[in-house]
């Protein structure tokens, strides 16, 4: 179906955010000892989403301004997203992209047990079987056990945004907010998450300065305009269209195959980025958790789909 193939190319272009955000950190590290984690990691969401809104612009300007219900709900997005987003690029300095890019997916068990809540009723057979499939599937891709997880403090950061972005998916299927343009939304949900960390990257930054030189080097520039292009205006730019047109249960299952196309993009994007950001960053190796982990995730799509009545939303948002 439309929806949920281009909602898996959001998925794609998620995926490049682990390993960039990742190289970022290493490079940036290097360039900025005395800077912690969460300046930059505040920091990054100020460059990347204030980046994206300038990218947006002329596409926003050529239409009707956003209105009310589109600045509400872009409002909301930036606070769920923005807090999520901040949380996962922080725990990124603490653990490695496989782990972070499972452990994210942990709203597709929240986002079935709220929908059964709200409507009173226990899951369908389906859905269980699927979200089985998805953290099994997930737990091999990253190496997971029961002894080898550690719930460090990047763990637990990790866990703690996957909770949030629960919201940010349930806001995109409010019926409130059916009528609203899905590019509009996301220009007006990147000038919130600018607007509301730039007073926090202040506020954490050790040196006034530091807010220009955490960007002031050719890689770092490069690495946050990709972030901004693929994974925000691209990845956000399709979620927010496309995702009202299916239940966020489904949603959040077709978001599970971030992890298979982050182990893809691990088996080469690193040595490259690496090679940008001055700082070793292996490659992962092609192993059979690749396929048996990626074969259950995308398994669990299949399954989803597998005889699904159309999702009616209330009205198609126009791109």
């Amino acid at each position: 179906m439309p929806a949920a193939f281009l909602l898996m190319l959001a998925c794609v272009l998620w995926a490049l955010s682990f390993p960039a955000v990742k190289a970022l950190h290493l490079e940036q590290g290097t360039r900025m000892p005395w800077a912690g984690p969460g300046f930059l990691a505040a920091w990054l969401q100020v460059a990347r989403f204030g980046m994206a809104a300038v990218l947006l612009l002329p596409i926003v300007m050529r239409r009707a301004k956003p209105n009310r219900k589109e600045w509400e709900q872009g409002a909301w997005l930036a606070f769920w997203g923005g807090a999520g987003m901040f949380f996962q690029a922080d725990a990124l300095a603490y653990t490695n992209a496989s782990t972070s890019a499972f452990l994210t997916q942990a709203y597709c068990v929240i986002l079935p047990l709220i929908a059964c809540a709200r409507l009173k009723k226990a899951p369908e057979l389906k859905i269980v079987i699927a979200t089985v499939m998805v953290v099994a599937g997930g737990a091999i891709l990253a190496g997971i056990s029961r002894t080898s997880l550690r719930m460090g403090r990047g763990e637990q950061e990790t866990i703690l945004a996957a909770f949030i972005f629960t919201f940010q998916i349930l806001t995109l299927e409010h019926p409130r907010y059916a009528e609203n343009r899905g590019t509009v939304v996301t220009f007006t949900m990147c000038v919130a998450i600018a607007a509301l960390f730039l007073p926090v990257a202040a506020a954490m930054a050790p040196h006034a300065s530091d807010l220009i030189t955490a960007g002031a080097s050719l890689p770092a520039l490069l690495l946050v305009f990709s972030l901004a292009l693929f994974c925000s205006v691209g990845a956000y730019g399709l979620m927010n269209t496309w995702q009202p047109k299916v239940s966020s249960t489904e949603a959040g299952l077709i978001y599970t195959t971030e992890p298979v196309f982050t182990a893809v993009l691990a088996m080469f994007l690193p040595e490259l980025l690496a090679k940008l950001v001055g700082h070793p960053y292996e490659n992962e190796v092609l192993t059979r958790a690749l396929w048996q982990g990626g074969g259950l995730i995308v398994g669990a799509n299949v399954l989803m789909q597998w005889k699904r009545r159309p999702h009616e939303p209330s009205i198609a948002p126009a791109p």
